[in-house]
């Protein structure tokens, strides 16, 4: 699960004011905003002059076309992303918060494809659930299983009891050991027990659950050989989280004291309707 945003929304008595006032205002942010959006070319350039680092192990992932080395996953492209999504061996399922970042991976993915570049989703679960989580969820983007690879875990995204309890290095900082950690040991702002909660609707507890971690990788096929360009954790996976890009321009932000979000067949008939309705079909 991502680590949750610092970014609740307080009660705030707001203004009603003017089209003139508002106009106002609204160019006053708008240069904010776009100082923001030079920053973000600028790291966008930093990101691209990070060094490459050679893949020397022959990793090995299961996938529909049977057991394929790294570079095959690129399909012929240059270009490989890699969603590091949370479903463990012991998970009866995917994990919510991965759930909706990749509800967003099929309508990309073919655009990707056409520019160069494969993006997959890669777990430490069996391919063959995987898959059935794939179907009851109807998407059709690459997934391919890292069990029994070390691959998830040499790029943080699974680790061991003993790694877990001795303290995991994650997100680029050492986590103290499960045995001496306080509270549900993993980063979030939302009150209540979050974590604990999200665990359960994969049938774990917590330790289990946190021993997985999302992220995203690239890499870089040149000349056959595969070099590793980039990784991200936690917040730094807001930008592909689609629905919080969104909350972050509507009028009350991301509101969000809690988990409220769930995988998207399980939301209710009520919530299933309005979104027939607003895409102009009846169920």
């Amino acid at each position: 699960m991502p680590t949750m945003s610092k970014n609740k929304t307080t009660t705030v008595d707001h203004k009603v004011a003017s089209r003139k006032e508002w106009l106002t205002a609204r160019l006053s942010l708008l240069e904010a905003e776009k100082e923001l959006t030079r920053r973000s070319d600028e790291l966008a350039r930093q990101r691209m002059e990070l060094p490459w680092v050679r893949i020397e192990k022959d990793y090995k992932f299961e996938t529909e076309e049977g057991k394929v080395p790294l570079a095959d996953l690129f399909r012929g492209r240059s270009q490989l992303l890699v969603y590091h999504f949370m479903y463990g061996p012991d998970y009866t399922g995917g994990c919510p918060s991965c759930s909706s970042i990749a509800d967003g991976f099929n309508g990309i993915a073919v655009h990707l494809a056409n520019h160069d570049v494969m993006l997959w989703a890669v777990s430490h679960a069996p391919l063959a659930k995987l898959l059935a989580y794939r179907r009851r969820m109807g998407w059709t983007f690459p997934w391919a299983s890292a069990f029994g690879s070390e691959f998830n875990g040499d790029f943080s995204a699974s680790y061991t009891k003993k790694q877990q309890n001795e303290g995991m290095e994650y997100n680029y900082r050492r986590e103290p050991g499960w045995e001496t950690r306080e509270g549900e040991g993993m980063a979030t702002s939302m009150e209540g027990t979050p974590v604990a909660d999200i665990a359960a609707t994969t049938k774990t507890d917590v330790a289990t659950y946190i021993r997985e971690r999302p992220g995203m990788s690239s890499f870089v096929l040149e000349d056959g050989v595969v070099y590793h360009a980039y990784s991200t954790y936690a917040r730094g996976l807001d930008a592909i989280w689609g629905m919080y890009p969104w909350l972050d321009r509507a009028p009350k932000g991301r509101n969000e004291t809690g988990i409220w979000w769930k995988r998207h067949d399980e939301y209710g008939s009520k919530d299933a309707g309005s979104c027939c309705e607003m895409a102009g079909t009846k169920s």
